[in-house]
This record gives C-alpha cells, sequence and structure tokens, in this order.
C-alpha cells in the first residue's frame, strides 16, 4: 500500500507515485492512497474518466470541486502539497477550493488525483467524505507569468539575432583623421613603415581626393608621395624573393620527380628481367599473369611521369627562350643526366617502333608510287622525274649500306689477318716446344712468350685512360651478354667523361680484336652493329 504521493516531475517516466498521464488506449490502474487524516480510493475502473477543459498557457492552478463539507485546508494541504510545493490555497464555503503550485508540472500530478473518493478518517457520515474533481483552472496572475515568459523569451532571441548579426556584418572602416602638420609627419613616418604601409596609404589617397595639396602643403605632400614610391623598390624586392622561392620550390619538384622516375625505371627493369625464359618459366601461369599486369601498369606510369618532366623541361625551355635579357644563360644548359639515363631506354624503344612505322610508312608510299604510276601514264615528264628521284633516293641508300658493308668488311679482313698471325706465332711456338727437351728451358721459354705477348698487347695502349675505358666498357659488355651498340655504349661512357667521342671508342673496340667482336643483328633498314665482349672465350680456346 501507498502512504503518499512524492513530489517528482511527472514528465520523467517510471519516476514518482503519480504516473505521467498515459495513452488513451492504455487502462490506468489506480490504487488506494492512504494519507494521515483521510483515504483515497480510487474510480471504478469500468466507469469513464474524468472530464478536463483545455489547459490554459503558463497554468499553474487547479479547481478542486466535490469536496466533505468537514474538509478543512490543512487536509487539503496534506493531499495536494505531495504533488509540489504550494503557493496558494483558496477554500470557499462550498465544497470546491483553488490551489496554485509553483510549477506548471505539478498540476498534472494534481489532475491524477481527480475522480478518487475523498473520506476523512475512518467515519461514513455523508460530510466526511466526497468525490473529488480536479481540473485546470484559468488564472490572472498565471496568464501574466506565461506572458512575462513569451516576452522575456522574444527579448532574448531579439538580442541572439543582433548578436549574430553582429558576427557577421563586415567591419566598417576606420574614420580617417583631418589634415594638420601633425598629422602629416606621423604619417609620413608610417608611409616609411611596412607593417603600417597599406593603413598610411589610404590616409595619403583620401587626403589628396579631399583637396588637402595647396601651395603650402605641396612639398610635405610630395616627400610623401617620394616615399611612397620608394616603398616600390621594398615591393620588388620581396617579389623577387618570392620568385626565387618558387624557382626553388620548382626546382626541388623537379628533382624528386626525377627520382621517382629512376625508381619506376629500375622497377620495369626487374619486370623485363622477369620476363625473360630464362626466369618465366619457373613462374606459374597465375604468376605470369600478374607480373604481366604489373610490368604494363609499371610501364604506363613511368611513360606519365616522363611526360610530365619533359613537359616541365619544355616549359622551362620556352619561358628561357622568351626571356631576352636573361643574365645567366648556363641555365639552358643544365640537363639532369640521371633524367637522360632514366630515359635512355625508353627513347630507345620508342626509336624502334618509329623505326619499324617508317618501313611500313616507304612500303606503302613505294605501293601508292606504283598505282600513280599504272594511272597516270600519260604525264611521262612527271612520272620520270618521280621515278629518277626515287631511284635517287634509294640509290643512296644503297650505297650508304655499301659503304657501312665495306667497313664491316675491312674490319673482319684486319681480324683474321690478325688471327692467321697469332696462330702462325703458336704453331711456332708448340714446334719450339717439342724440340726442347729440357724442362727449364720450356718454362723459360714459355715465360719470355708470354712476356712478350704482354708486351705486344701493352703496346696496342697509349695512356693509362685507354686502360681505364677499356676496363670500364668490359664491365658494360659482360652485363649486356647480347652486346651493345656504339651509341649505347658511348650515351654511358658520356657520363663518365663528356669529352669523349663515340669514333675514339669504335677505334678503341677495333684495336683489340681478341677481347671485343662485332656482330651484325637484323635485316635491311633495322640493320645494327652490336659490340660482344670475347676475352672469356679466348681465355677458353688457350
Amino acid at each position: 500500500m501507498m502512504t503518499g504521493i512524492t513530489p517528482i516531475n511527472p514528465m520523467i517516466p517510471g519516476l514518482g507515485l503519480v504516473p505521467p498521464p498515459p495513452p488513451t488506449e492504455v487502462a490506468v490502474v489506480k490504487e488506494i492512497i492512504h494519507c494521515k487524516s483521510c483515504t483515497l480510493f480510487p474510480q471504478n475502473p469500468n466507469l469513464p474518466p474524468p472530464s478536463t477543459r483545455e489547459r490554459p498557457p503558463g497554468c499553474k492552478t487547479v479547481f478542486v470541486g466535490g469536496l466533505p463539507e468537514n474538509a478543512t485546508e490543512e487536509i487539503i494541504q496534506e493531499v495536494f502539497e505531495q504533488c509540489g510545493d504550494i503557493t496558494a490555497i483558496r477554500k470557499s464555503k462550498k465544497n470546491f477550493c483553488h490551489i496554485r503550485f509553483a510549477e506548471e508540472f505539478m498540476v498534472d500530478k494534481a489532475i491524477y488525483l481527480s475522480g478518487y473518493r475523498m473520506r476523512l478518517g475512518s467515519s461514513t457520515d455523508k460530510k466526511d467524505s466526497g468525490r473529488l474533481h480536479v481540473d485546470f483552472a484559468q488564472a490572472r496572475d498565471d496568464f501574466y507569468e506565461w506572458e512575462c515568459k513569451q516576452r522575456m523569451r522574444a527579448r532574448e532571441e531579439r538580442h541572439r539575432r543582433k548578436l549574430e548579426e553582429d558576427r557577421l556584418r563586415p567591419p566598417s572602416p576606420p574614420a580617417i583623421m583631418h589634415y594638420s602638420e601633425h598629422e602629416a609627419a606621423l604619417l609620413a613616418e608610417k608611409l616609411k613603415d611596412d607593417s603600417k604601409f597599406s593603413e598610411a596609404i589610404t590616409v595619403l589617397l583620401s587626403w589628396i581626393e579631399r583637396g588637402e595639396v595647396n601651395r603650402r602643403s605641396a612639398n610635405q605632400f610630395y616627400s610623401m608621395v617620394q616615399s611612397a614610391n620608394s616603398h616600390v623598390r621594398r615591393l620588388m624586392n620581396e617579389k623577387a624573393t618570392h620568385e626565387q622561392e618558387m624557382e626553388e620550390a620548382k626546382e626541388n619538384f623537379k628533382n624528386a620527380l626525377t627520382g621517382i622516375l629512376t625508381q619506376f625505371e629500375q622497377i620495369v627493369a626487374v619486370f623485363n628481367a622477369s620476363t625473360r625464359q630464362k626466369a618465366w618459366d619457373h613462374f606459374s601461369k597465375a604468376q605470369r599473369k600478374n607480373i604481366d599486369i604489373w610490368r604494363k601498369h609499371s610501364e604506363e606510369l613511368r611513360n606519365a611521369q616522363s611526360e610530365q618532366l619533359m613537359g616541365i623541361r619544355r616549359e622551362e625551355e620556352m619561358e628561357m627562350s622568351d626571356d631576352e635579357n636573361c643574365d645567366s644563360p648556363t641555365k639552358k644548359m643544365r640537363v639532369d643526366e640521371s633524367a637522360l639515363a632514366a630515359q635512355a631506354y625508353a627513347l630507345k624503344e620508342e626509336n624502334d617502333s618509329l623505326r619499324w612505322q617508317l618501313d611500313a610508312y616507304r612500303n606503302e608510299v613505294e605501293l601508292l608510287k606504283q598505282e600513280k604510276e599504272q594511272l597516270f601514264r600519260t604525264e611521262d615528264h612527271l612520272t620520270k622525274d618521280q621515278q629518277l628521284q626515287f631511284l635517287q633516293q634509294t640509290m643512296q641508300g644503297m650505297q650508304q649500306q655499301l659503304l657501312t658493308i665495306q667497313e664491316e668488311l675491312n674490319n673482319k679482313k684486319s681480324e683474321l689477318e690478325q688471327a692467321k698471325e697469332e696462330q702462325s706465332h703458336t704453331q711456332a711456338l708448340l714446334k719450339v716446344l717439342q724440340e726442347q727437351e729440357i724442362n727449364v728451358l720450356t718454362v723459360a721459354l714459355v715465360n719470355q712468350d708470354r712476356e712478350n705477348n704482354i708486351e705486344k698487347r701493352t703496346q696496342g695502349l697509349k695512356s693509362e685512360k685507354e686502360a681505364l675505358l677499356i676496363g670500364i666498357i668490359s664491365t658494360f659488355l659482360h652485363v649486356h651478354p647480347f652486346g651493345a651498340n656504339i651509341e649505347y655504349l658511348w650515351s654511358y661512357m658520356q657520363q663518365l667523361d663528356s669529352k669523349i667521342s663515340a669514333n675514339e671508342i669504335e677505334m678503341l673496340l677495333m684495336r683489340l680484336p681478341r677481347m671485343f667482336k662485332q656482330e651484325f643483328t637484323g635485316v635491311g633498314a633495322t640493320l645494327e652493329k652490336r659490340w660482344k665482349l670475347c676475352a672469356f672465350e679466348g681465355i677458353k680456346t688457350t
């Protein structure tokens, strides 16, 4: 059983003795409420709930009717003070009263008691019992407080909107003072200060537009205008520093892009090495597929990076060509050696593809010329000129090919002669070794022959630089088992010595036939000369 009503906010569900008004579709089960002086019995749940009027705005007062005749103000306060703090009770001589609470939510708790039968003590007298009817009451004090709250909220809203508008409103420009000699002297000092120049130049412009310049103040204004002119030099210096910072940033970006491109080249080289038969046969089908996809993706990225880098260099060349007053022409000759080395392989592939396309175009041109000759036989003089030009071009190409073949034949002949001389020399040595019977003499002869061979080999080298070049070329060709052409060798050697020429390298290779040999690959226009390292083969044969 319950001994009273706890004064708790009914707006919080699940708390307090008197719960908030439930939904209409849920049946309310009320219980008996015991107080010190009286007892409250709930009405029959089958009966309809008691009706209430429309709630007035800001209602804090309730009308309580059906009170027992013997109910006193103290008993009423004892019952309803458990709904909340009571500020006033106005009891009538008849069986009703008005109760005003401190807060609005307390009225909901009091409405919950509507329909209860109130019995004073244990008496059964009619004067000691009555059915309570609690309803909203329209009081002027409640309506006045509600209006005051509404006006206060409106004032707060207006204040908040004003603060927001003031925050979003752009600041008004500062007021410009009137011209005086003292203010002009201060302004002249501000014009010399970089931090206050923008503010001071605005004031100077306003004074000039106002018409403050006259014969008396002309000199002072002239000095201020001169100070404004001197600020131009500072602005140009500042611009130059910013441009220098931008150039340094561009250079850093270009260097970083070059490093990325070299790494892409190394990655593509790894994929190309993996696709060779030596390693390709050991991978599974799925692994080969993934490697092929990765290789294509890396080549696309490499080409994109290369195009971006070439675009940056093209822009730099255009800027350098447009600048006629450039005092540093050496900037035009700056070429990043690492980038050239990284793009060498890509340029070689592009050169091969362009060469093949050129051959295809030549064939198509020949076919078109033949068809044109058949269709326009009437124009004999034109066709003859075209045929002569075509024959001249073909003759020039054949002459160039014959010259290259003749040079190669001469080189081969010299190599054969040297080989014959070496063979005859070795045969003579064998005969001498067979005739000799004493081991000491044979060893001496062998040592003497070795010394002679070393002297002959060293006679071919003119300086220490040539020996160093031979060592570097041997190492480079040993890494390239399929050989390399003279242009590829020259591009590699030029990174080490920029003064060396391709003709000098080729002459050095031709002087050492036992260490380097020359082979021809390709057919027709794709004919190419490649040099290979044959020193290890010579050692095996000897």
